[in-house]
């Protein structure tokens, strides 16, 4: 369910017309000739999560925003947008259903080069459908 999940989030941001607009890439990992801003999967983890009645996954994943700005704000709001985007992800899926999504902790970080990289992670609980 990991790998559905993934593909789902991913295509989820990607089709928001906002985010389109804002990003120049959103993708599974970092691009190697993209400009930023970028967001990309960072990394996932999986374990298990199944009931009596149906298998089930708790899966984290970490995305991460790279963009440019010296100021501790940059990217403010296009991280509240991310943030919005991601929880309203629709719980049923091909796959699976979504029984939880739950904002974990989120981390920026100042780079060289006026670079930013904000990372975002969450924890979905799912269900086999």
């Amino acid at each position: 369910m990991e790998v559905p999940l993934r593909a789902a989030l991913l295509g989820w941001l990607a089709s928001d017309p906002a985010l389109s607009a804002t990003l120049n890439a959103v993708v599974e990992e970092a691009p190697t000739r993209t400009s930023l801003p970028w967001l990309a999967i960072a990394s996932s983890a999986s374990a298990d999560w199944s009931c009596k009645t149906a298998p089930g996954r708790e899966v984290r994943v970490a995305l991460e925003l790279h963009c440019r700005g010296d100021a501790p704000d940059t990217a403010a709001m296009l991280v509240t947008a991310i943030e919005a985007r991601v929880e309203s992800l629709p719980r049923n899926q091909a796959d699976f259903h979504i029984a939880t999504t739950q904002f974990l902790r989120a981390r920026a970080e100042q780079r060289g080069q006026n670079r930013r990289a904000i990372l975002l992670e969450y924890r979905f609980r799912l269900l086999a459908a």
